[in-house]
């Protein structure tokens, strides 16, 4: 019996450690996103409008969650059972003019002081410069920090480094109408407040000083660069990091005591805030710098390459894609863009959010998805290609004919080029990138006599294959504006009308039961 043993405990072995990879959280995850967008895609599935509702404040959505009402209301995404109402008039934001907000997760593995760090926020700015760390489930102020006395930071709240580092700029210094009227300048354009997450923790406040930089129009921060513009249409690139270490007076820590300026108060309490603990006093080593077209200006693929427009109005439309490589310029080759389209609005274009490389080209009747490949036999030089495209369902034609008769019977035919983003003719409007299902949202819309009916594509991220189309009930009217989210089963309008009248449509996903469960079948 003994040798028959040992192959029987390597079998169980064996098993046991296969199961326990198998069931890892992230294959059982991947699994299931997987048999969801089976669901989504297939044929019988349906999105029904299960939730409509209005409001005279701006209406917002963050990850499952929808906020009215300066963010004192929220309601889950199962907004059509009884159990929807999450929160209702706080008490800590009654008195509260929230500005702006970001939402953040904590990361899975982390090991964090408070019990409350582990679950999701709200990071707020108000209108009295205080920055508020709010519960997304309850409502209740977690964290609060008054920034400075100095200055007022106004709806510039966004992620440096996404999820760890978030940065809070402050409205322009303008000076007094009577300084301006002298010819007085302030030095002083602006203000940057850096703070880490998770948990919470200063990095400090760094200002832009024209005496430094020059006649500089405005800077943020964006993955540990800070970005530099002017009216001229240059952009510089400094490393943050650098910066830090080189002109940071004095570390300071939330929470503590410090002496500033002959002033003692608590760091991050009122009225004392934050003192201005980064000041540069010469220029920090130039990382990179590019003039472009008000100040347009990207950096992303693989290799890194970055886009820019042509700094002259009448190249306005046209993309330059440019190698970034050991701080030379290298212009890809095909790396000028320019869409062939007669429209009102200009395309856009950007890097594909999937870390793919890739980048996106987005016009009124067609969306290109184009890569970066290297040249044959030339590993160190790119080339730009279509990967695919996506054109509007429309008719190629764009000369109209019109038959016109004149006072003496004569009948005058004219001719004339219709627009690209023409209101009877199907225009893409938004395109999105659906990161957990992986397919490409595109919103479509056309206007019939005064109404203009929309749908949302689903298309395959990796072919461009349409696999789903999903009509819109409420009517699109294109000089309003629109938001659309697509997350997982949920599709969700929100619209803001003239009058500041906000609405919001909601879209849940219904299956066919019977079908529903062959796809399991098939996916599992």
């Amino acid at each position: 019996m003994g040798p028959n043993r040992k192959p029987n405990v390597c079998r169980r072995l064996s098993r046991r450690a296969l199961g326990c990879f198998s069931r890892d959280a992230g294959v059982v995850q991947r699994t299931n996103l997987g048999i969801l967008r089976a669901l989504v895609c297939q044929e019988s599935t349906k999105f029904k409008n299960v939730w409509t509702t209005h409001s005279r404040s701006p209406i917002a959505y963050e990850r499952g969650r929808i906020y009215f009402d300066n963010y004192r209301r929220c309601v889950s995404r199962d907004i059509f059972s009884n159990k929807s109402l999450v929160f209702r008039d706080p008490k800590c934001l009654t008195d509260v003019q929230v500005y702006s907000t970001d939402l953040y997760v904590c990361p899975y593995g982390d090991i964090l002081p408070n019990s409350s760090d582990y679950k999701s926020s709200l990071i707020a700015l108000t209108a009295h410069n205080w920055l508020l760390r709010i519960s997304a489930t309850t409502g209740k102020i977690l964290e609060k920090i008054y920034l400075a006395p100095y200055c007022k930071f106004r709806r510039y709240l966004s992620w440096d480094t996404p999820q760890e580092v978030i940065a809070v700029k402050s409205a322009q210094n303008r000076g007094s109408a009577v300084a301006r009227q002298a010819g007085i300048q302030q030095p002083v354009l602006l203000y940057l407040a850096v703070f880490r997450v998770l948990p919470f923790s200063l990095v400090g406040i760094l200002e832009i000083n024209k005496k430094i930089f020059g006649n500089v129009t405005d800077a943020t921060l964006s993955h540990g660069i800070l970005i530099v513009m002017y009216s001229s249409g240059l952009v510089r690139l400094y490393s943050f990091q650098t910066i830090t270490e080189q002109f940071m007076q004095q570390k300071l820590d939330l929470g503590c005591a410090c002496r500033w300026g002959g002033t003692t108060g608590t760091v991050g309490e009122a009225p004392f805030g934050i003192p201005c603990n980064i000041k540069i006093t010469d220029l920090p080593p130039l990382l990179f710098e590019v003039t472009s077209l008000e100040n347009a200006f990207q950096i992303g693929g693989h290799p890194w390459h970055y886009i820019i427009t042509p700094n002259k109005r009448k190249q306005k439309g046209v993309f330059h894609i440019c190698a970034l490589k050991d701080h030379c310029l290298l212009q890809a080759k095909n790396g000028i863009q320019e869409m062939d389209c007669c429209s009102l609005e200009s395309d856009w274009i950007y890097f594909h959010p999937d870390a793919s490389g890739r980048i996106i080209h987005v016009g009124p009747n067609q969306v290109k998805v184009l890569k970066l490949t290297e040249i044959e036999n030339n590993s160190f030089q790119h080339q730009i290609s279509e990967d695919f495209v996506i054109l509007a369902d429309r008719e190629n034609n764009k000369n109209e004919n019109v038959l016109t008769v004149t006072a003496s019977g004569r009948v005058v035919k004219k001719s004339f080029n219709l627009l690209d983003d023409d209101p009877e003719q199907e225009t893409f409007k938004i395109v999105d990138y659906e990161d957990e299902l992986d397919l490409l949202s595109v919103v479509a819309v056309t206007q019939i006599d005064a109404e203009g009916k929309a749908h949302l594509d689903f298309h395959c991220n990796e072919y461009g294959t349409l696999l789903k189309s999903i009509p819109l009930v409420e009517s699109w009217d294109v000089t309003y504006s629109h938001e659309v989210y697509f997350d997982r089963d949920l599709v969700l309008h929100i619209e803001q009308k003239p009058n500041r009248v906000f609405s919001c449509y909601v879209y849940q996903m219904v299956c066919n039961t019977a079908e529903e469960e062959e796809t399991i079948n098939r996916s599992c």
